[in-house]
C-alpha cells in the first residue's frame, strides 16, 4: 500500500469535475492541501541499541531503514493519514521484524521479554482504530513483528471443508489458495485487498457477504498463538463444552494477548453462479424492516445491503455503485452466490418477499460488486482537498434501530460544521444489524482535534442509544474509553485480569484494547 494513503498508488485519482461540483454543492468552494514526500517525513531515531537490533537478527530478518519503519507507522485511519501527509511519523517502531515461522515468532517474544521492547504484530497494516500505535513508555523500544513471510496454506480439509492458513496471507492471496482446491472462505471486507488473515481474527472482521457466509470470527474454527508465557492451541472439533471457547478470548484481541501464527477457518465450495440485483424502498425505515424480514424468515441473500436517502442521492461512500438513485428512495443491494439452482430458488423467494414489502426490483447490475473495495481512494481525494472524511460503525437489535440512527447522526451534525452524514446496512443478523456511518466536513482548524471530537460525540450517542462502539473495525486506542463503557468495571477487570497472567511484562501492543 502507499505510505500515507490507501491502496495502490496506480487506482488513486483526483475528483472529476462532476464529482467536485457535487462536494461543493455541500462545503462550498475546494481548497488543495499540500503533503510531504516520502523522503521528508521526520523519524525519531531507532531507541534500540545496536546489541538489540542485532539481537534480533540473530533470530531472524530484521530493517531499520527510514522507509521500511515510516510504511508500518500506524494504520490507515484518517487521523493516522492526516499525520504522515503532514510528515509526522512519531509513532514510527525502531525496528522491522520479519519472522518466518511459529518458531521465530516465539524466539522474538522471548528476546522481547528479556530486553523489554514492546511488540506490535503488523498485518496488512488497514487498522483504523489506533491500533498500530503502541504505547512506548517503560520499554527499551518498540518492533513491528511484520507477518508478511508467513504466507503458506498449511492444510485443507475437503471432507470437513476447513484449511489452516498462516496470518500474513491477505485477502486476495488467501482466497486463490483455498479456490485452488475449489473452495472460497467468502470473506470480502471492503480492506479485502490489504487487510491480513491474522488481522481479520483478532479484529473480529466482518465482509460485505457476513449475510451468507457469517464474520470471520464465525468461520474460525481453530487458532495457533504464541504467547510470553507459551503457546495456545484451540479448536479440536467443531464445537464442545470445555469451558470458555478461548478462541472467543483471543478473537478481538487485536495482539494484545498473543500473536496468532495459524488461523483454521471454515470453508465452502466455489459459487458456481453469483448474481447482484439492485432494489428501491420508498424510505429507509421501511427497507430496514424488509431486511428483517428476511433474514428473521432465513431467505436472506449472500449479500444484503441498504443505503439511507442521503447516501444513496450522493454515493459518496460507494460511487462506483448503481446510478439508479435518481427517482429518490433507498437503494438495496441483494447478492446471489452458490449453484445455479440455489441462486435461482433464493432469487425467487427473495423477489417475491420484497415485492409484498414495498420494494421496486430495478434489476441485475454488477456494479457494485465490481466498485466495492474501491471507496477508501475517495477518502484520499477528499482529503486532498481539504475535506475531513472517515467512517463509524455500530450495531444494535432491530427494535432500536431509528433511536441510534437518530442519535448518531444528531451528534455528528452538532459537532461538525454543515457535515455530510450518509449511512447504510450492510450486516443483518436474526435479531439486528449493523449500521456504517460515512461523514464528510469541511476542515476548519486542526482537522485531528476536530474529528476526534465528533468522533467523541458520536461515540457517545451509540453508547447511550445502547448500542456497540463497534460492529467491526476492533477497539485500538480509538475506542478504549467507550469500551470501558460497554463492558462495565467487571468486564474490564477481567481484560486486565487475562492481559496481566498471558503478558506479564505487557510486552505485546501496549496500550491497545485494555481500558
Amino acid at each position: 500500500m502507499h505510505w500515507s494513503r490507501w491502496g495502490d498508488p496506480a487506482k488513486a485519482q483526483p475528483l472529476d469535475e462532476s464529482a467536485r461540483g457535487m462536494v461543493e454543492m455541500f462545503v462550498g468552494p475546494l481548497v488543495d492541501v499540500p503533503t510531504v514526500e516520502l523522503e521528508q517525513v521526520v523519524l525519531p531515531p531507532v531507541g534500540l541499541t545496536a546489541d538489540q537490533v542485532a539481537g534480533l537478527a540473530a533470530i531472524t530478518e530484521v530493517a531499520t531503514d527510514a522507509e521500511s519503519r515510516i510504511r508500518r507507522t500506524r494504520g490507515k485511519s484518517t487521523p493516522d493519514l492526516l499525520k504522515l501527509r503532514a510528515g509526522d511519523a512519531g509513532d514510527a517502531p525502531d525496528a522491522v521484524v520479519r519472522p518466518g515461522s511459529h518458531d521465530d515468532v516465539v524466539a522474538v517474544l522471548a528476546y522481547a521479554v528479556e530486553q523489554r521492547i514492546a511488540v506490535v504484530p503488523f498485518g496488512g497494516g488497514t487498522s483504523v482504530v489506533g491500533g498500530l500505535a503502541a504505547r512506548r513508555d517503560g520499554f527499551a523500544g518498540v518492533v513491528a513483528l511484520d507477518l508478511a513471510r508467513m504466507k503458506r496454506l498449511i492444510a485443507v480439509d475437503p471432507e470437513s471443508q476447513t484449511a489452516t492458513m498462516e496470518p500474513g496471507l491477505l485477502g486476495p492471496e488467501a482466497e486463490a489458495l483455498v479456490g485452488e482446491h475449489g473452495f472460497t472462505i467468502g470473506h470480502f471486507p471492503q480492506s479485502f485487498e490489504y487487510a491480513s488473515i491474522g488481522g481479520f481474527a483478532v479484529t473480529r472482521s466482518s465482509g460485505q457477504s457476513s449475510s451468507g457466509y457469517g464474520r470471520f470470527d464465525s468461520l474460525v474454527v481453530g487458532l495457533r498463538v504464541a504467547t510470553p508465557i507459551g503457546d495456545l492451541t484451540s479448536g479440536s472439533a467443531p464445537a464442545n463444552a470445555a469451558g470458555p471457547d478461548l478462541r472467543e478470548l483471543v478473537m478481538g484481541s487485536e495482539g494484545a494477548f498473543g500473536v496468532v501464527t495459524e488461523v483454521t477457518v471454515r470453508v465452502r465450495p466455489l459459487p458456481a453462479e453469483k448474481v447482484y440485483e439492485t432494489w428501491r424502498f420508498p424510505s429507509f425505515t421501511q427497507g430496514a424492516a424488509a431486511m428483517r424480514v428476511l433474514r428473521q424468515e432465513g431467505i436472506a441473500p449472500t449479500v444484503l445491503r441498504l443505503s439511507d436517502e442521503l447516501e444513496t442521492m450522493v454515493n459518496l461512500a460507494d460511487p462506483a455503485s448503481i446510478g439508479a438513485a435518481g427517482d429518490g428512495g433507498c437503494l438495496m443491494v441483494a447478492g446471489f452466490e452458490g449453484t445455479a439452482a440455489a441462486v435461482e430458488l433464493r432469487r425467487s423467494l427473495v423477489t417475491a418477499r420484497l415485492t409484498e414489502l414495498g420494494g421496486t426490483d430495478l434489476g441485475v447490475d454488477e456494479a457494485w460488486a465490481t466498485g466495492r473495495y474501491n471507496g477508501p481512494y475517495l477518502r484520499d481525494s477528499l482529503l486532498d482537498l481539504g475535506i475531513l472524511v472517515e467512517t463509524l460503525e455500530t450495531a444494535t437489535f432491530w427494535s432500536n434501530l431509528t433511536r441510534l440512527y437518530d442519535g448518531v447522526k444528531s451528534a455528528l451534525a452538532a459537532s461538525l460544521p454543515n457535515p455530510i452524514v450518509l449511512c447504510h446496512i450492510s450486516h443483518v443478523y436474526d435479531t439486528g444489524c449493523s449500521l456504517y456511518f460515512t461523514v464528510a466536513a469541511r476542515v476548519a482548524g486542526d482537522p485531528i482535534a476536530q474529528w476526534r471530537a465528533a468522533k467523541a460525540a458520536a461515540s457517545d450517542a451509540m453508547i447511550d442509544a445502547g448500542a456497540t462502539i463497534t460492529h467491526h473495525h476492533a477497539i485500538g486506542t480509538d475506542h478504549k474509553p467507550w469500551l470501558a463503557r460497554e463492558i462495565g468495571p467487571v468486564g474490564v477487570e477481567i481484560l486486565r485480569a487475562v492481559k496481566e497472567r498471558v503478558d506479564p511484562t505487557g510486552i505485546l501492543n501496549p496500550g491497545i484494547l485494555i481500558p
